[in-house]
């Protein structure tokens, strides 16, 4: 991870494909830490944009994700993303990013997209390129256009776990390449900001919580799904009087300590470990907790996804945001095409 002394001079950078409903796993590995990282003053400024262009390679039904998108940018909204601190918009919106995708196709070695995890993993998958798209081929260009775009005289962070450091590796491949092809720092070279490993959630079925799995417990599903997803947690057989004192290894306190105070908290903990607790008294106890502390966040992403004042909120926000983006886009975009000769 690079000198945070740097951050005050530099851009953090997130995009965030189209997707269903998250679940709790996502929210607190993923969506709370890039929300709070957007919304700090630690850097000049941060852009969080929805990959609607990177969902087209696995998701074809158009319907689908024009819902996903408007879906995950009333997520963001409702859970506190700051739009007068942060650049929120659509990839779509920035037909810049596509053409210094193209540009930045002459400057990426072909072997370096064949080591590319997602093609890899493809490939491997059938032991051919059956079912390959150029899309998901390419898809480190695009993601290194949508980075380095904002990259010209200023550095670019981007949040990532471990899983996808190789990512940014490749935008800074390209990045090299391309300084030496002109034999000046055109492009600052992006930097991984890596996630600190946070704690794996435990799923319903004692497993990691992933919608693979079908374990997990959606942040804003109906009251009857989020109940029957807590309530249908796996436990051990032992009786309410049976003290626990392993109480930290069992997944219904693991999952309270993210939503309940510390009071609560330390209460369970003296429950389990006394034996003044059952399982299903603790599961009612994490369903209260869950659903107060998701209440304010489901009331906002109602109020952006199914009225028409807060869808209008909505687009006006993405719109606003589009235009801002674009003014840089424009401006960095400008110097690049004639640096390789194209006025």
């Amino acid at each position: 991870m690079a000198n945070d002394t740097n951050k005050k001079d530099s851009f953090v950078l997130t995009g965030v494909k189209p997707t269903g409903i998250p679940h709790i796993g996502n929210y607190i590995g993923a969506i709370k830490p890039m929300i709070e990282s957007a919304n700090s003053n630690d850097f000049a400024g941060s852009f969080v944009f929805i990959a609607d262009y990177h969902a087209l390679n696995g998701l074809k039904d158009a319907k689908l994700l024009n819902e996903y998108t408007i879906n995950i940018a009333s997520i963001y909204m409702a859970l506190g993303l700051d739009t007068n601190k942060s650049f929120f918009y659509r990839q779509s919106d920035i037909p810049e990013v596509f053409e210094l995708s193209t540009i930045l196709n002459a400057f990426t070695a072909k072997g370096l997209m064949n080591r590319a995890h997602a093609y890899k993993a493809a490939f491997e998958q059938n032991n051919s390129d059956e079912g390959i798209n150029m899309g998901l081929y390419t898809y480190p260009i695009l993601m290194a256009a949508d980075i380095v775009l904002f990259g010209v005289g200023k550095k670019v962070f981007v949040p990532v776990g471990k899983d996808q450091v190789q990512h940014i590796e490749i935008a800074r491949d390209i990045v090299v390449n391309f300084n030496q092809t002109y034999k000046q720092e055109i492009f600052k070279h992006p930097e991984a900001l890596i996630q600190k490993d946070g704690e794996v959630l435990v799923g319903t079925d004692g497993r990691k919580m992933s919608k693979s799995y079908g374990n997990v417990i959606p942040i804003f599903g109906t009251e009857k799904e989020i109940k029957s997803a807590v309530m249908g947690i796996k436990t051990d057989s032992r009786q309410p009087s049976e003290p626990k004192p392993d109480y930290k290894d069992i997944s219904i306190y693991q999952l309270y300590t993210n939503f309940a105070s510390e009071t609560e908290i330390s209460e369970m903990a003296d429950g389990f470990k006394n034996g003044k607790l059952g399982y299903g008294d603790a599961k009612k106890l994490l369903l209260e907790a869950i659903t107060k502390y998701f209440k304010p966040y489901q009331e906002k992403y109602l109020y952006y996804k199914n009225t028409e004042a807060g869808k209008k909120e909505l687009f006006d926000k993405l719109e606003n945001g589009s235009q801002s983006v674009r003014k840089i886009a424009k401006s960095n975009l400008n110097q690049l095409r004639k640096i390789i000769g194209i006025n």
